[in-house]
């Protein structure tokens, strides 16, 4: 077996799987298609209510309305705690002002924090409700309902505020809505019958997102409705939903909108069962609604709960609702792919690191050592097979001279001289299958991760989450020019590719001429590619081919003086 046919096979997979992640976005292709809207409406069922909320098509805004503007509509309830602030509406109690206190939207450090949720009178209207429905006429609110405030001024985690609204027929509504000290909203609503009849009505929440917000298409991440379903993962994309409503039936679960760092979540109350959508009529909305009624006898009080998640996607804030707060499966709103058992370890093993070094450079430069002394002794035979193996060249060329004309008799004198040197020409392709896992899991953790985002190294690199921001084409800023994008080929892409050139030098030389101008073209080829993935990547890369290299030198010297 040729081990050059191999390592080729090796690297063109590589090539196709990596270019596959970064070179099928097609933004250009994705553009919004003219469609026809339909308005798109759940039918219910027999005795079964759509809740007045979920289907009614949003009014288009004739005046474009600024978010300030909008925010001085309508009567608020301010909220504030250690990681948010915002306020809410009094016309349909809705939770429709939230920006984050700890995140800014890019490293300037005059850079406005992140917002996430906007009024519904703006064309980005992002907003998250709670109501009842009724399959019996009865009046109930809707987001156009304008309550009363009964308890304090500002939702805190010591304050929590009541919210409260009479239909004029016997019912009053009563909100109860309450925030912990990071991202999660509690909300109780309870309904006082003072009528003569007895009282069913349906439960629901619901989150409204006017607008698709811009997304980078990679599959590697997902952006947009997402939700577990008892023990199902459901993700839907934008476009998807637009073209085709989606629903499901559960007992447990949540469901949301999610963008790469943020999140919107609604959680039903726990031992439910319950109807849940994602639906596109004018708006990208993802709701439920229990199966089951509250029943509300003449005279009596009943009420229903659900929790609201607004905020960033923290990892160990994420883990901690999942548990504590018993949210079934809440972790999987941060995307670790389809390797989860290896990524998220591995970020925590970052983590860790981080808080030992202070710098998450230094952690992916710890991990990249740490992984090259676990799989030291694996890579020690590999190197030492490909040290013989280029100590051979010479005499593996003598032969290929003396039976140039039979290429049969040039392979079975190979095998020949690799087994009585003990040499496996396969191990030659350890050390690329290893460190194909750990550079997609890192490239998946570096990526999907807040943590790491705005996160610096030294020097230029101020963000591991981005591209090194520096160009050979300005002369690394000594020109004051701003290439283009694709001319974006930072210090550390070429500082990689020299190192994966250097390295290829301490290999066995291909005798293919084919092979030998797949190999000649790689590193090239990497440090262009590599040179859009966050420098985090790059810095891991980098570091492990000089390891690599120093671990081979060494081998190949003493390979050599023993062949001498």
């Amino acid at each position: 077996m040729d081990t050059k046919n191999i390592l080729t096979a090796i690297i063109l997979s590589t090539i196709i799987i990596v270019g596959w992640q970064v070179l099928v976005i097609d933004p250009e292709i994705k553009k919004e298609q003219a469609k026809v809207e339909k308005t798109i409406q759940t039918k219910p069922t027999a005795g079964k209510p759509s809740a007045p909320s979920l289907n009614k098509k949003i009014q288009v805004q004739k005046k474009k309305v600024s978010r300030q503007e909008a925010l001085l509509t309508d009567q608020r309830v301010k909220l504030d705690n250690a990681k948010i602030t915002g306020s809410i509406s009094l016309v349909g109690a809705l939770i429709d002002d939230v920006t984050l206190k700890n995140y800014q939207e890019s490293l300037d450090e005059n850079s406005k924090q992140v917002v996430i949720l906007n009024p519904k009178k703006i064309n980005k209207g992002y907003y998250l409700e709670s109501g009842w429905a009724s399959a019996n006429n009865i009046n109930v609110p809707d987001n156009n309902s304008v309550w009363k405030l009964t308890r304090n001024r500002t939702l805190t985690p010591r304050t929590p505020i009541e919210l409260e609204w009479d239909n004029q027929n016997g019912l009053v509504f009563t909100k109860k809505i309450e925030v912990d000290d990071q991202y999660l909203f509690s909300i109780t609503e309870s309904i006082k019958n003072n009528s003569k009849a007895n009282v069913d009505l349906f439960h629901y929440s619901q989150i409204t997102r006017k607008e698709k917000p811009q997304v980078q298409d990679f599959y590697i991440l997902h952006e947009g409705l997402v939700g577990v379903i008892d023990e199902t993962l459901q993700e839907e994309d934008y476009d998807d939903v637009k073209d085709k409503n989606q629903k499901y039936q559960g007992t447990s679960g949540w469901l949301g909108i999610t963008d790469k760092y943020w999140l919107t979540a609604i959680v039903p109350q726990k031992k439910q069962a319950f109807n849940a959508e994602f639906i596109y009529d004018t708006a990208y909305k993802a709701n439920y609604i229990l199966t089951n009624p509250t029943s509300i006898p003449s005279g009596k009080i009943n009420s229903s709960s659900s929790q609201f998640f607004i905020g960033a996607k923290e990892v160990k804030t994420i883990d901690g609702y999942a548990e504590s707060a018993n949210i079934n499966k809440f972790d999987l709103a941060i995307d670790w792919g389809w390797f989860y058992f290896f990524t998220k370890p591995l970020f925590f093993i970052i983590d860790y690191l981080y808080n030992f070094s202070g710098n998450f450079g230094w952690a992916i430069v710890l991990l990249t050592a740490g992984i090259r002394i676990l799989f030291f002794p694996l890579a020690n035979y590999s190197f030492a097979s490909m040290a013989k193996m280029k100590a051979l060249q010479p005499e593996i060329a003598r032969m290929k001279d003396l039976y140039k004309d039979d290429k049969q008799k040039i392979q079975t004198e190979m095998m020949g001289l690799y087994r009585k040197e003990k040499i496996n020409p396969v191990s030659g392709c350890l050390p690329m299958l290893i460190q194909i896992p750990f550079f997609f899991a890192i490239y998946k953790m570096l990526f999907v991760t807040l943590e790491m985002r705005h996160a610096p190294f030294f020097g230029w690199i101020q963000d591991l989450s981005a591209p090194d921001p520096t160009s050979l084409f300005n002369l690394f800023g000594l020109i004051p020019w701003d290439p283009p994008s694709f001319l974006m080929i930072g210090v550390w892409p070429i500082l990689m590719g020299v190192s994966m050139w250097i390295q290829q030098k301490l290999n066995p030389a291909p005798t293919d001429p084919i092979q030998a101008k797949i190999f000649a073209f790689f590193p090239l080829f990497l440090t262009v590619m590599l040179a859009s993935f966050p420098s985090g990547l790059v810095v891991y890369w980098t570091v492990n081919n000089v390891l690599t290299m120093a671990q081979q030198y060494v081998i190949i010297r003493k390979t050599t003086i023993k062949t001498v």
